[in-house]
């Protein structure tokens, strides 16, 4: 995520997780399984402890979908296929307002309740640990977003005059699929989207088939086959210029923008298929099957790296952010976070990315840039927010991104540019496509370049001070 420079960097409150407003039958006493065999309903990340849902791992969202921005209705099937790790007589899914119509599981209908943001399901009998099974949710209604009491402003499934503008970092998804939604959870993703005509709906991968329209609405049918977060999924939609095409080291390209931004189509077309080519040599190769951009007549304020298509809310984005969201696409997308708390690994990367980017271009060095965060007096609010350790109501602050931006530096200082280009590329090899935290990056860079580096990371990651020596 990046906020524009007209934008300050986002402060997250999470305290503004919109209840449930859904009726639903509520399980008698007798039908409440033991405890222990139920899944949390939490994933087990101590500072959101809401957030996601334990007992079974999600492997793939069929998602088919129809929405109507006139009437804001949202009709919808999520299909989740997934494994029990425990033996599970009861689990929850993250969902947010919308009524549950009905719940299968493999076929045979199953008794649910709502509590606050979890649908809780209870399958007609015990699923055995290991066990895989098919959960086929039925919902409908007026998808809510959330509005943050901080700077983020708003995020989720966000209405527009046209249509939606969909962006779920970091828990939003629920606003309109039923998820286990917390990076932890990685899982492929499949997309059916019906809206009316005249419209374009927008989802992460790559389209499966042609748009088909009958009876004034068109289906899009979008497959994302590599794993993706749940705040990475997106639908957005509404009336968008589209370009198709490759980079020109041949990976798929596709931008859409609204037409109020018709001047930054061929633009963002261009910067993006430079920016993946040119990380891809930098970061190793694209992880992903398609790059591009959207941007949307939605003034967000801010730009969020939704998997394979990053999105623009309501502005022209430089070359510095779509850098930034680009290099996401390694930094939080291949490589995601198990606990937010190691947020400064996707945005203190992306940070840096756009420091090398600017160096790639001629203009200032990475150097340059971060004596210039440096020289900021002892007492600048950056240095008393440890970023290695991102703080739950406080989630974006700017130290997550610089401070992380600048550890980096510090390390590539400390330990040469071939060590530390290399450590970049075994980092995202190594993890593509799964888990990162922070003590596995500290453990790497020591193992690649034979140092001992404690103390670098101990005083930019987390000291609640302005690092004087490491």
């Amino acid at each position: 995520m990046r906020s524009t420079p007209l934008v300050p960097v986002m402060l997250l409150s999470l305290l503004a997780c919109s209840p449930s407003n859904a009726a639903a039958p509520v399980p008698t006493a007798r039908q409440q399984p033991p405890v222990k065999d139920a899944g949390a309903p939490g994933i087990g990340d101590r500072d959101f402890p809401l957030d996601g849902n334990g007992g079974y791992d999600v492997a793939h969202y069929g998602l088919n979908l129809a929405y109507d921005p006139k009437s804001k209705h949202l009709a919808g099937t999520a299909t989740i296929q997934a494994t029990a790790t425990q033996r599970l007589a009861r689990f929850n899914l993250d969902l947010s307002g919308l009524d549950v119509g009905a719940v299968k599981i493999d076929g045979r209908d199953v008794t649910f309740s709502r509590k606050g943001d979890e649908l809780t399901l209870v399958p007609a009998a015990p699923l055995e640990k290991g066990a895989r099974f098919t959960a086929v949710i039925a919902y409908s209604g007026e998808p809510k977003p959330i509005k943050d009491a901080g700077n983020l402003g708003i995020y989720g499934f966000v209405p527009t005059g046209d249509g939606a503008f969909v962006t779920c970092e970091p828990s939003g998804a629920k606003t309109w699929f039923p998820a286990n939604d917390h990076p932890a959870d990685k899982a492929r993703f499949d997309f059916s989207i019906t809206v009316p005509q005249g419209l374009t709906a927008l989802a992460n991968g790559e389209m499966t088939k042609p748009p088909a329209t009958a009876s004034g609405k068109t289906t899009f049918t979008w497959s994302e086959r590599h794993p993706m977060v749940t705040y990475l999924a997106t639908m957005t939609l509404g009336k968008f210029e589209l370009r198709q095409g490759k980079t020109p080291a041949g990976t798929a390209n596709l931008t859409a923008v609204d037409p109020k931004f018709h001047s930054e189509l061929n633009k963002l077309y261009t910067t993006s298929g430079e920016v993946t080519d040119y990380w891809s040599k930098v970061f190793g190769p694209y992880p992903f099957s398609s790059t591009g951009g959207v941007i949307d007549d939605f003034a967000a304020g801010y730009a969020l790296e939704n998997q394979t298509k990053p999105i623009y809310g309501g502005f022209e984005p430089d070359e510095s952010i779509v850098a930034h969201e680009l290099a996401h696409q390694w930094f939080g997308d291949s490589l995601s976070i198990k606990r937010w708390r190691d947020l400064w690994l996707n945005e203190g990367f992306a940070t840096y990315a756009e420091w090398l980017w600017s160096e790639h271009k001629g203009r200032n060095t990475a150097e340059t840039i971060f004596k210039s965060f440096y020289e900021r007096g002892a007492t600048d609010p950056m240095w008393a927010y440890p970023p290695g350790v991102a703080q739950p109501k406080d989630l974006f602050n700017e130290s997550v991104y610089t401070r992380g931006g600048m550890t980096l530096h510090a390390l590539r200082k400390a330990i040469g540019d071939t060590a530390f280009f290399k450590l970049i590329k075994d980092w995202t090899a190594g993890h593509r496509y799964g888990y990162v935290t922070t003590q596995q990056f500290i453990a790497l860079a020591e193992k690649v370049s034979g140092k001992q580096l404690d103390k670098l990371f101990d005083a930019w990651l987390f000291q609640a001070k302005r690092p004087t020596s490491w």
